[in-house]
This record gives structure tokens, sequence and C-alpha cells, in this order.
């Protein structure tokens, strides 16, 4: 979109499109799942087209007391209800199985209640049927081992053993940026596991969670195993805090993470918190390569991604040359329809969050920094953004922007930009670019992050790679098998032996003969 033309004009929605999307989305059976059936009382929650407004649907406002029931119901099934593990792993491979068939549908939900382009959502929906295949294939992480007794004088005349148990019901609470791969995230590895699982969905981006709960039950998942609530007063501080939840998973923003632990006390949570991620440019780099990745990592999902390129620190004697790039490569980016396939951006969640980012560029631009394409807004739109000249206290420096900013700074020295990039407080990914193996692991080492890609930017993360940060990033990992650790417990079962002499002493001189 060039910036003479208008959102508006480039976002053209005809009724018919309109009234096809409300249809798909309308096709759902309610708007939350609790005691093992769907509720459409209360659909008094509505869901918009962050694009331009539209009401794509409505879902549940329901209470504390809807949780309680909801948790209860779960706990009750746990106690009961026998779900091998066999079964598990056909249910989530049949899952994946049916999500592939429900691609198109899946896509053009995410897509209209999300800021994902039609692009993006297709490749999410790609991605989660690989997450759930992962999960069904974690079910060989629950295996255990034979204690070492012999080892140690209190295990004499002991034999046991550990496996892995189920730590009882997983409160999953999940953001709009990935509405559907992040759901499958949490909810794949805790049913694997054996758990029961409560999931809160973003309230911005619901139906896609909704309809995924859906097809795990056609696919087998038990409807005592499993909840979904969206919304309403106390709601989220019921989940947290019901004595009957066993752990939390949380993917949003530090500030709620410290109201959650506050709230739940003595609780095993994880959490993924976001990033303020950097990439390194050495003086050996391609510039044209790293450029583009540093415009893909940038820009995709209008920077909403947690893992987006945020901070680039690039050598002075190619700092010239990839700026060049970036700035060409941003220039050439389209935004605007998300169901157009030209569009490579969308629009921010709400209008609100594309002012504030406005908001946070215009204080950067009066503290001496250089807008060099893009700083201009269109109601939730907000175009890419490439600053140069950037004060180090300025917030789109400091915090998470979440939106698409990238600000790109010069380094002398290796020692300067490998401080610059630790100079955060969340440390999630970066990136460096670098055709010295040597030099790559030198800086990979004294980053302190949560995984360091070399030759691409902050913006990799593989399904099945233990995900988390350092600092601010988040506590434990994600990525399958390893949340399937986390959401289990080894539990050990013990022997005491007879004792040696006593057994011995015990037969009879015919049988100690024969022996």
């Amino acid at each position: 979109m060039s910036s003479s033309t208008t959102v508006a004009e480039a976002c053209p929605k005809t009724a018919e499109e309109t009234a096809y999307r409300r249809a798909s989305i309308a096709a759902l059976p309610g708007g939350a799942f609790l005691e093992g059936r769907w509720e459409r009382a209360e659909m008094i929650l509505e869901v918009r087209d962050p694009e331009d407004g539209v009401l794509l649907g409505n879902v549940c406002s329901s209470t504390p007391q809807d949780v309680r029931r909801a948790v209860a119901h779960i706990h009750r099934h746990l106690q009961d209800g026998e779900w091998p593990l066999r079964a598990r792993r056909e249910a989530l491979e049949r899952a994946a199985v049916l999500l592939a068939e429900q691609s198109v549908r899946f896509a053009e939900l995410i897509a209209a209640e999300s800021s994902k382009t039609i692009n993006e959502a297709e490749r999410e929906v790609s991605r989660c049927t690989e997450t759930l295949r992962l999960s069904a294939a974690a079910s060989s992480e629950l295996r255990g081992e034979t204690l070492a007794f012999e080892d140690s004088m209190a295990g004499a005349n002991k034999i046991g053993w550990y496996n892995r148990k189920p730590v009882g019901i997983v409160a999953a609470i999940t953001p709009f940026n990935d509405p559907l791969n992040l759901v499958a995230h949490k909810l794949g590895p805790a049913l694997i596991g054996g758990n029961g699982v409560v999931l809160k969905p973003s309230g911005r981006t619901p139906l896609t969670g909704l309809a995924f709960v859906q097809l795990l039950l056609e696919a087998g998942v038990p409807a005592g195993r499993i909840a979904a609530i969206v919304a309403g007063p106390g709601v989220s501080e019921a989940i947290v805090t019901d004595p009957q939840v066993d752990l939390i998973s949380f993917t949003g923003g530090p500030k709620t993470a410290d109201r959650i632990a506050a709230a739940a006390g003595a609780k095993k949570i994880l959490s993924e918190l976001g990033g303020n991620n950097a990439t390194i440019v050495c003086a050996d780099a391609e510039p044209a390569k790293a450029a583009e990745a540093i415009v893909a990592g940038a820009f995709g999902v209008a920077g909403q991604n947690c893992l987006s390129v945020q901070r680039v620190y690039v050598h002075i004697s190619l700092f010239d040359e990839v700026l060049e790039h970036v700035v060409t490569g941003t220039k050439a980016l389209r935004f605007g329809a998300k169901f157009d396939r030209g569009t490579d951006i969308g629009p921010l969640i709400t209008e609100t969050e594309a002012r504030r980012v406005e908001e946070w560029v215009e204080e950067a631009k009066a503290a001496g920094a250089t807008v060099q394409v893009g700083g201009q807004r269109h109601n939730a739109f907000y175009q890419p953004t490439v600053l140069t000249d950037v004060p180090a206290d300025c917030r789109v420096i400091r915090e998470e922007v979440f939106g698409p900013v990238v600000s790109i700074m010069p380094f002398i020295q290796a020692s300067d930009a490998i401080r610059g990039a630790n100079d955060s407080e969340y440390g999630l990914q970066a990136g460096v670019f670098t055709e010295s193996i040597d030099l790559a692991l030198a800086i990979a080492e004294k980053l302190h992050v949560g995984a360091v890609v070399i030759n691409e930017t902050s913006d990799v993360r593989i399904d099945s790679m233990p995900f988390g940060g350092f600092k601010k990033s988040g506590v434990g990992r994600e990525g399958v098998k390893h949340a399937v650790r986390e959401m289990t417990e080894p539990k050990s079962t013990i022997i005491k032996l007879a004792e040696p002499a006593t057994g011995w002493q015990q037969l009879t001189t015919a049988e100690r003969n024969a022996s």
C-alpha cells in the first residue's frame, strides 16, 4: 500500500465475504465448554474483526461459579475416568488428521478474528498439525527408570523405580497472536501427559480456541478432561486460585504473570512472557541476506510476535548497506486487507494498540530518533517502521514494542553489540549473522537468552525445541516433549526386600543344602 492510499480504499470487503465468514463462525457449537457440554447462555461478549470492526460472533460471559463447576467436573473425571496412554496418543493423532482436513476453515477463523493475514494463518494451521503429531509422539516421554538404591547405604535391601504421572489439572491461558498453535502447545502436552485442562483463550481471539476444543472432542478427547471459558467478571482470578488447579501455563506479559503468581500461591507456574529480541550483524556477514531476514523477522504478524526482531546491531562497516537493504525491503511490503493474498502486513489487534505503538515512535522521534521509513498509523494499521539514532532509554529500545517497529544501531567491537543485546530485562532469543563459526559461537556463549540462531534472526521456533528464555522472558520451557516433562511428575515405587540373613535362616536344612 502506498502512503497516499487509505486502508479503507485498499481493504474492500464485500457483503458476501462478510456473510460467508460469519456463517462459518456461527457453526461453532457454543460460547464456552464446561461440565462436558457447550454453553450458549449469556453469549454477550462480542468478537470483532480488528481490520474493520465487523462483528464476527459472540461468546459467553462466564462467572467464577462456572469456573468452579468446570474444574470440579474435570477433577471428578480424573478420579473416576480411565483414559490410558494409548487412547490419548490415538486421540491426538486423530486430531492432527482432522485439523489437516479442516485447515481452510481454521485458517479463515484465525485470519478473521486476529491480526494475521490469510497466508500467515495457513502457516499457523500447518504448524499446529505438527504440534499435535509431536504431542502424540511425546507418549514416549512418559517413561521412568530403575532407582540405583545399591549405591546408597539407605538403599540396602531395597529395589524401586519411578515413572511419570500427570500433575492433575492444568490451567492454560493463551494470547491473541497465535490463537491456535499456542493453544495446542499447552493442550497437546497436557493431554498426552494424562492431565485435565481448563483453557482460557484470549477474549480477543476466542473463536479459534473454541473450534479447537470442538475438534479435540471429535478426535476422542473425553469431555470430562477439558473445559474452555473465555471471559467474565472474576473468571481469570477464579481459574488461577482454584485449589484443584495444579499447574498454570501462561503466555502473555510480565505484569500479568506477576499478578497470576501473587494470586495463585504455591502452584507450579510455567510462563512465556515475551522478548525484546536483538540481532547482531557482524562485519563479515552478507548484507542483503541479513537485511532480508531482518525485514521478515521484524514485521511478520505486524510485529505482534514474542520472537520479533526489535533491535539490530550492525557493524559500522556494513551499517549503511544493511540499512539501505532493510529500508528497501520494508518499502516493498504491502499492508492492508488480511484476506488479500498480496498483503504482507495486517492490522494490529486493536486500534488502541496501534495508538500505543504510534505514541512510542513519536516519543523516540522527540528524543532524536530518525524514521527511515513508515511511522504512520491508519486506524488499527501501523506502517512497518525502521528507526535509527534511537536513544537507549526510549521505550522502543527498553520495552517490548509488540508492533511493526525495528531499531537499527551501529557497533564497532563485538563486545559492544553483545553488551547492547544483553542490556534488556528480557532474554528470549537472539540472532547472529557471521561467516565465522568461531565468532558465532563466541558471541552465542555470551548472549544471555534462551536460544541463539546463527545466520538467522531471533524469529525462529521449531515446535520440538525447548522454548523459553531468561530474565523476564519467562519461567520453564515449552516445546512439546519439554512441556510434557513440566506437566508430569516422577512418582517412585520402592520395595523393601527381606533381610538376606533372615531369609537364609528361615530355610530348612534340606533347602539350604539344595540351594
